[in-house]
């Protein structure tokens, strides 16, 4: 059974919670992500998103130069642990609709160590045994939230 830290992104950059939004949607324009994790530190915090900046920021009117990511990130993220199953890891990421997760050393330092994405579980598809669960979960990531069971 194979273990996040065997499929994880290790090299992630993040940005902190009181970076300006253009230098944020610069760091996703430079690194061609759509989603970067917050952390103070190396204590991970929330979550950005280009949608965030648009819906949250641009469309409430805030400067790309004036506001801060603390301003529009998620604080609410889900994360997960390098040493959890990749199994597990799919159902977590089906049941709250999410298509990339942080990796984090422990709960309690909640420290970012990585980050697994979609493409990171189909890359572990390519195995014949975990095809279906990662079409599965593509599935259930994509439904409308309303319309599953």
């Amino acid at each position: 059974m194979h273990k996040v830290s065997e499929v994880m992104s290790r090299d992630v950059r993040h940005v902190a919670p009181a970076e300006r939004l253009r230098r944020a949607a610069q760091m996703m324009r430079e690194l061609d992500v759509g989603a970067l994790p917050v952390c103070d530190g190396e204590q991970l915090v929330g979550m950005v998103t280009d949608r965030d900046i648009v819906v949250r920021g641009t469309a409430a009117g805030l400067g790309p130069d004036e506001a801060s990511v603390a301003d529009v990130m998620s604080e609410g993220v889900h994360w997960c642990f390098a040493d959890q199953t990749v199994d597990e890891v799919m159902r977590q990421m089906a049941d709250r609709q999410v298509r990339r997760i942080p990796v984090i050393s422990d709960e309690r330092q909640r420290q970012l160590v990585g980050m697994v994405a979609l493409g990171d579980l189909a890359m572990h598809a390519a195995e014949p045994a975990a095809e279906p669960a990662a079409a599965q979960t593509l599935r259930e990531v994509s439904e409308p939230r309303g319309s599953r069971p």
